[in-house]
C-alpha cells in the first residue's frame, strides 16, 4: 500500500482546521469537537446552538464541494478495506469518543492546545492505538 505524501496540503488543511478551531472559541467561546457537533444536531432544546451546530457541519461539507467546483474533480477517497471493517472500525471510534470524552478534534487540537491533562492522556491513548493498528495491519497481517 502506498502512502502519498502531501506536505503542502496537508500544512494548509491543518491551518484551516486551527483557524477554525480558535475562531469558533474566540467567537462563540466553544470547543471545536467534531462528533460533539454531530452529536448536538440529535437535540432541538436550543436552536440558537443548533443553527451554530449544523452551520459547522455545513461548512465541513462545503470545502470538498468548494473544491469540486473549483477545479472540477472532488477529493479521491480510496479505503482499501471492505464496507463491514468500515462499519465495525466506526463502531469502535464511536465507543472511543463516547468513553475518551471526546474525539480526536476535541482533545488532540483544542484540549491539547489548552494543556488539558485528560485531552493529552487521550491524544496518546488514540495516537499509541493508531501506530499499533497500522503496524499490525502492515506488518503482522500484511493487508
Amino acid at each position: 500500500m502506498i502512502t502519498e505524501f502531501t506536505p503542502l496540503t496537508s500544512a494548509f488543511g491543518g491551518a484551516l482546521v486551527g483557524l477554525s478551531a480558535v475562531l469558533l472559541m474566540a467567537l462563540h467561546g466553544r470547543i471545536l469537537g467534531a462528533t460533539g457537533i454531530v452529536g448536538g444536531l440529535m437535540r432541538f432544546d436550543n436552536a440558537s446552538d443548533w443553527a451554530l451546530r449544523a452551520a459547522l457541519l455545513l461548512g465541513m461539507l462545503a470545502a470538498p464541494t468548494a473544491l469540486l467546483l473549483v477545479t472540477g474533480t472532488g477529493p479521491t477517497i480510496d479505503i482499501p478495506v471492505s464496507t463491514p471493517a468500515i462499519l465495525l472500525s466506526g463502531v469502535i471510534v464511536g465507543f472511543g469518543t463516547f468513553f475518551g470524552g471526546g474525539c480526536t478534534s476535541g482533545h488532540g487540537i483544542c484540549g491539547n492546545a489548552r494543556f488539558s491533562r485528560r485531552s493529552i492522556t487521550a491524544t496518546i491513548s488514540f495516537m499509541v492505538g493508531a501506530f499499533v493498528t497500522v503496524f499490525v495491519i502492515r506488518h503482522v497481517i500484511g493487508a
